[in-house]
């Protein structure tokens, strides 16, 4: 069971719900919709968490934003906010993003690059622009949920311009998190799951993992999956039993797979928390508000973001 809002504003698909939704299946295809959100000013497509679908393995969290095009720098920034039990996994394929966070890390990420940040018991970060020239932007940012001998430990930062590549058949494959058919990505992992970028030009065949949960995301154009078209914002969940996936793209295109072993812990999010109860968040939201060591500010020029206190608080 899951609490679940991120940055936009709360709706019903925001709220707990007492039914166990979302629970590992067999091998099958089942498509489902993204919603429309806003971070700072841009408007993504939210296609984790979902009431019906919330996690895959280990993610929890995938926002898909663009491709749009930037005219300020402002148009991209977002300020400094709390996390905490969870790992921000930032891919970019077009545009630049600059990353600060409360352990003084500041890290400019480019298209082809990774950022990857553990937030553990707390950290604080803001993604601004460069200051570069107007241009294209267009990323997806992830969550993984840390598993319980992980979620209160220390905080950290890593960035990776150097990741792994293969051909399969029409796809070159990076692999952004874990492993494909013997290629090893150097990004830390808490728990068993996969990240990959598939670039697509012809029809291709990827190997998985019969044990992982998967699901895909299309980026860009179009891919069919068992005779089924996907387009930007579907979320296509692929199930549990699968040894290989067959793409067929409609000319080029781009998808992010994602997969892992069934996250074995039922746990809570809201806003920007991943952890196991509403008592956990809600104190590690006081302490934001009140700004306490747990959630030191970092260098930015954004404003730090608030929001009124969980809705199970009184008012």
């Amino acid at each position: 069971m899951m609490t679940i809002t991120m940055s936009g504003p709360l709706t019903a698909d925001d709220v707990d719900s007492e039914a166990r939704s979302g629970e590992p299946a067999p091998a099958q295809l089942e498509i489902r919709e993204s919603r429309e959100a806003k971070v700072g000013a841009l408007r993504v497509r939210r296609a984790l968490p979902q009431r019906e679908r919330r996690t895959v393995g280990a993610w929890c969290f995938l926002d898909h934003a663009g491709p749009v095009q930037v005219m300020t720098p402002n148009d991209i920034d977002i300020g400094p906010h709390p996390h905490m039990g969870l790992q921000t996994v930032t891919w970019l394929i077009a545009g630049e993003l600059l990353h600060r966070d409360s352990l003084g890390s500041e890290q400019a990420i480019r298209p082809g690059e990774l950022n990857l940040m553990t937030a553990g018991r707390g950290i604080v970060h803001a993604e601004d622009g460069t200051g570069r020239e107007p241009g294209e932007f267009h990323a997806v940012q992830l969550w993984v949920a840390q598993p319980s001998e992980t979620r209160d430990g220390a905080a950290a930062f890593e960035h990776h311009s150097d990741l792994p590549r293969g051909e399969f058949g029409g796809a070159v494959a990076t692999v952004l998190v874990g492993g494909l058919d013997g290629l090893a990505s150097p990004a830390r992992r808490d728990t068993d799951h996969v990240g990959v970028d598939l670039d697509l030009r012809g029809d291709a065949t990827i190997p998985l993992r019969s044990e992982c949960e998967h699901a895909l995301v299309v980026l860009a154009g179009g891919v069919t999956i068992d005779g089924q078209p996907l387009k930007p914002g579907h979320l296509a969940y692929l199930g549990l039993g699968r040894s290989e996936l067959s793409l067929s793209p409609s000319g080029r295109a781009r998808a992010l797979l994602v997969g892992g072993i069934p996250f074995p812990e039922r746990v809570s999010m809201w806003w920007n928390y991943v952890a196991r109860t509403k008592e956990e968040i809600s104190a590690a939201h006081r302490e934001w508000t009140q700004r306490t060591d747990r959630f030191r500010l970092p260098p930015s020029q954004s404003r730090p973001v608030d929001v009124p206190p969980p809705p199970w608080e009184p008012l």
